[in-house]
């Protein structure tokens, strides 16, 4: 009993945090059952209206929501298992492989997340309208498969991985892939889902770049096509209410259901010397 009050200061401010946590998502789903003229009556709406229906259907008309639904998940599931892949593999490669300027690679590749992505995004879209990529999804997915992040945490997983297996997997005349997949790769799932989740979500949210690059409304990503709802004049705030819950609900199922892989995951990498 003591001890339960004690911690009792603690339970409440992490109740109040809870608590003011929700109340946005609270006003999301309210906002997406009424009308943009009812948002801004007095007193403001406190509980779900009947207009649910008609701003679905207006937001489908306007921004074909199932098909940029699709294509945002498309290039999501897409980059993120190429991405997880490519830096799974350069984590393992920096951490396994003793060459000289290793320490100058890791140095290079960590220098590459405090460079702002305002000061690429000029040469980048040069690169792709060479290539001819503009408008294209490749040109969402291919330039960012290296995530100087999840390079970083995937050599924290395999920093402690035994040396001896990989030898002994070599004796007996496993190839270079195989060791890797079959023997390494197992160790580090936790890390592998939480980069999983980490790259899945930052894709989905991804908005400077597909709109730099998109300019046809049947290849928009979710977070363009919201974007078409905000006019000069006129801005549709119960649609893209409605929108930005229904965008939302799809991360927060990723999150809850590999939430525990999450943590352990960013734990494992942090705590690896």
């Amino acid at each position: 009993m003591t001890q339960t009050l004690k911690r009792l200061p603690v339970y409440l401010v992490l109740l109040v945090g809870a608590a003011l946590s929700i109340i946005p998502f609270l006003w999301m789903v309210i906002a997406s059952t009424h009308t943009t003229a009812a948002l801004f009556a007095t007193p403001l709406p406190l509980l779900p209206g009947g207009e649910l229906w008609k701003n679905l259907a207006r937001l489908q008309q306007e921004t074909n929501f199932s098909q940029v639904m699709l294509n945002s998940l498309v290039v999501a599931v897409i980059y993120t298992a190429f991405s997880c892949v490519v830096s799974a593999m350069c984590g393992y490669g920096l951490a396994k492989f003793r060459f000289r300027g290793r320490g100058l690679v890791l140095g290079a590749v960590l220098l590459t997340m405090m460079i702002p992505m305002q000061v690429l995004l000029v040469p980048l879209f040069q690169m792709m309208a060479s290539l001819g990529w503009v408008n294209s999804y490749q040109a969402l997915i291919l330039p960012f498969l290296a995530n100087a992040f999840g390079i970083f945490l995937m050599r924290q997983a395999f920093l402690d991985f035994p040396d001896s297996l990989i030898e002994s997997a070599r004796i007996d005349g496993a190839g270079e892939l195989k060791t890797f997949y079959r023997i390494v790769m197992p160790v580090a799932r936790p890390q592998l889902a939480a980069l999983m989740i980490y790259t899945f979500i930052s894709q989905w949210n991804s908005f400077i770049w597909p709109l730099l690059m998109l300019n046809t409304e049947d290849k928009y990503t979710l977070p363009v096509a919201l974007n078409t709802m905000i006019g000069l004049s006129r801005v549709d705030y119960s649609g893209l209410m409605l929108g930005s819950l229904l965008a939302t609900l799809p991360l927060l199922l990723v999150f809850i259901i590999f939430q525990k892989q999450f943590v352990s995951g960013l734990m494992g990498g942090a705590v690896k010397g």
